[in-house]
């Protein structure tokens, strides 16, 4: 006779001292990228902010995502 396994297995324990995978992320790394007469804000995780003129403002967006990303 054929049996289906069950709909949800609970997951394996974890490890002393270890994290879900979940809660594991990866550090934010920002950086600036020139584009002709524009800069724009990329971080490691996949965001980028909006063609800015000014570097300056380029910077900031990438200050406040990576203060948007801590919390």
């Amino acid at each position: 006779m054929h049996e289906d396994p069950p709909a949800h297995a609970p997951a394996p324990p974890l490890a002393p001292g270890s994290a879900p995978a979940t809660a594991l992320s990866p550090p934010h790394s920002t950086t600036t990228v020139e584009r002709g007469s524009f800069c724009i804000a990329r971080c490691s995780c996949g965001w980028s902010g909006p063609a800015r003129r000014a570097r300056d403002r380029a910077r900031t967006d990438a200050a406040e995502h990576l203060v948007g990303a801590d919390s």
